[in-house]
């Protein structure tokens, strides 16, 4: 245990228990009488924790009226309410991961916070049993990978991946300058310039089969020109959008439609019947048209034209597997 989690550990076991008998320390923390009172002095003069000896009670608690919430110790400080938030944030956060790719670099994260928390009845542990994030539609990506884009990201450096596109049913090899990582819908995807297509382009990270960091510098694309490009379209689509969908949900649908968030500047209003109408801009039509059809005969596009022949076709493919 490093000095930082023992530190940390001392002022949560008496926070929990009030008082603590100095037996309890040695026999939880594995250290020795010389050591504990060492950073019994470190907590008092350094980090300004008023903790006494009650002779009466048999040992440590800290001083009444003091405040323990904010007691300032190496490298972090929480109170009781933070640390709980970060135990939900780091559980939250592996849940999400249901990849396998952050997981492994969480783990020492979270053990810190279990050594900090200690192993009292709402500890650490029990929390993120009473916590259940359930991941739809993920699908499992290389941590190579996922290693090599991280450091491309980080050091500015260019890849060299070899890709397989699932909607063309090929692989390329191509050369990359990494933009950022985007967690989308259960997946991670990649944002780069694409020096074989002279454009940006987003990569599901799940299709690069492999990637090689190289010592060429990246092409750096400004954060205004990616949000044009990217955040216009709809979903993880990219491009310039092109055209405006008009959609139109039952009163039923709507219940749940008006509080979702389908494109960053969609507009949405409610008419006298309880209709929701929505509309944003899009490019490409492929995941809109999937989500579309989730929705069955809640919602009818209004427009434009071609939206509305492409689902149209999709749903009368649909209906003929069932004749």
């Amino acid at each position: 245990m490093s000095d930082p989690e023992r530190l940390h550990r001392i002022k949560y076991m008496i926070q929990q228990r009030k008082c603590v008998p100095i037996e309890d320390f040695m026999s939880e923390l594995e250290i020795s009488k010389a050591t504990f009172k060492r950073d019994l002095e470190y907590l008092r003069s350094r980090s300004k924790a008023d903790i006494e000896y009650d002779r009466f009670l048999g040992g440590y608690k800290f001083k009444e009226g003091s405040d323990i919430n904010k007691i300032e110790l190496t490298g972090i400080w929480f109170s009781e309410k933070e640390a709980t938030a970060l135990v939900l944030m780091q559980h939250l956060l592996s849940s999400l991961d249901q990849g396998g790719l952050i997981g492994p670099h969480i783990e020492p994260l979270t053990a810190i916070i279990d050594g900090i928390l200690g192993q009292s009845e709402t500890t650490a542990k029990e929390l993120r049993k009473r916590i259940k994030v359930l991941g739809m539609g993920s699908r499992k990506n290389s941590m190579d990978n996922f290693s090599e884009i991280g450091a491309a990201l980080l050091k500015r450096n260019r890849l060299v991946i070899e890709y397989y596109a699932k909607g063309k049913d090929e692989n390329t090899q191509r050369e990359i300058s990494p933009q950022r990582l985007i967690y989308y819908r259960e997946n991670w995807y990649l944002d780069a310039y694409c020096h074989m297509r002279e454009g940006l382009r987003s990569f599901a990270v799940d299709g690069i089969r492999s990637a090689v960091l190289t010592n060429t510098k990246a092409q750096d694309v400004s954060d205004k020109e990616c949000q044009e490009h990217f955040a216009e379209s709809y979903g993880i689509f990219s491009g310039k959008a092109t055209q405006r969908a008009k959609l139109r949900f039952t009163p039923e649908h709507a219940r749940w439609v008006s509080g979702e968030n389908w494109h960053g500047q969609q507009v949405g209003s409610f008419d006298k019947e309880g209709y929701f109408n929505l509309e944003f801009d899009y490019n490409q039509d492929p995941e809109l048209v999937m989500d579309i059809l989730k929705h069955g005969s809640g919602v009818e596009v209004i427009g434009p034209a071609n939206l509305k022949t492409r689902v149209k076709a999709e749903l009368k493919k649909a209906l003929d597997k069932y004749q």
